[in-house]
């Protein structure tokens, strides 16, 4: 890093039975219906990674959100649509390299005042024009409602930490080591050495959740709060997972955990679901599209 990040001296907590039980996700009632369960609005997705989002979308689903939208390039949307007839599809403008164009904001903004949740970033690539598209979006839909930034929604907003901080620290940023580098201009090599103090750095400077996804799970919440999580399985490291993790996640936030919350339990989702498919199936060779299906008695059994 330019400049070993201060910080690493906060004290680490495990994702473990105490933790969850002091900390549970909302409960929902008898006859609570889709609606009180939260909507989670997905924007990515592009030519190269069509079907990003779908895996975002049903994780947030099977994490108990009780609507999503997806918003992705006009040539993917229709498949994705009938791909996924649970969610509805809002088609935008792709630029000549098959990502979201920079005038897309224009058609996301007015579906943003029904939303509870956001997710920006599932399945595109950083374009010149993306942070702008993000700043624009982060904007309008404010900190009365909760943000996800992930992949590269998530690296475009290096220096912009101040529209990330205008969210009021109701938003979760998902990198793995190498997004995290891109983010905040660190080293990737003195994050992978230090990354409790890396993670602590940039969820301060941020005012952001921020989860750093590597073989161990790290979450620092920018006011010296630092969880980890060691479990799950080799298996996790395929194509796709952090579209999932990010749905998980995303659903709680729907569904109203704050953000320190949602992140945790959806870590702790995720790892165990990938734990119990390499049991089932064997450590390697899963698939990211598996994993989603086991959420709901994992939540059950807490």
């Amino acid at each position: 890093m330019r400049g070993r990040p201060a910080g690493g001296g906060a004290r680490m907590t495990p994702i473990d039975a105490s933790w969850r039980a002091a900390h549970p996700l909302p409960a929902i009632g008898d006859g609570l219906d889709k609606n009180a369960r939260g909507k989670v609005l997905l924007v990515g997705g592009s030519a190269f990674v069509p079907g990003a989002l779908r895996l975002t979308g049903e994780a947030a689903l099977r994490a108990g959100a009780g609507k999503v939208q997806l918003a992705t390039i006009d040539t993917a949307a229709i498949a994705l649509g009938i791909a996924f007839p649970e969610a509805a599809v809002i088609a935008l403008p792709a630029d000549k390299h098959g990502e979201i164009a920079a005038e897309a904001h224009k058609r996301i903004e007015p579906r943003l005042d029904s939303c509870d949740t956001l997710v920006i970033g599932p399945g595109m690539m950083p374009r010149p024009h993306t942070a702008m598209l993000v700043k624009a979006l982060l904007a309008r839909h404010g900190p009365d409602a909760s943000t996800l930034l992930d992949a590269g929604a998530l690296t475009a907003m290096h220096g912009e930490e101040d529209a990330i901080r205008s969210l009021a620290g109701q938003i979760v940023m998902t990198p793995h080591p190498g997004e995290l580098a891109a983010l905040t201009g660190f080293d990737k090599s003195r994050i992978e050495r230090d990354p409790e103090a890396a993670v602590c750095v940039a969820a301060a400077r941020f005012g952001a959740v921020i989860a750093l996804k590597s073989t161990e799970t790290l979450i620092a919440d920018g006011a010296g709060g630092l969880l980890r999580y060691a479990g799950g399985s080799p298996g996790l490291g395929t194509a796709g997972s952090g579209d999932v993790l990010a749905g998980i996640i995303a659903g709680l936030l729907a569904r109203g955990a704050t953000p320190l919350v949602a992140t945790a339990w959806g870590v702790w989702l995720h790892g165990e679901a990938g734990a119990l498919l390499s049991r089932k199936m064997g450590s390697l060779g899963f698939l990211a599209r598996d994993l989603a299906a086991f959420v709901p008695a994992l939540m059950d059994q807490g």
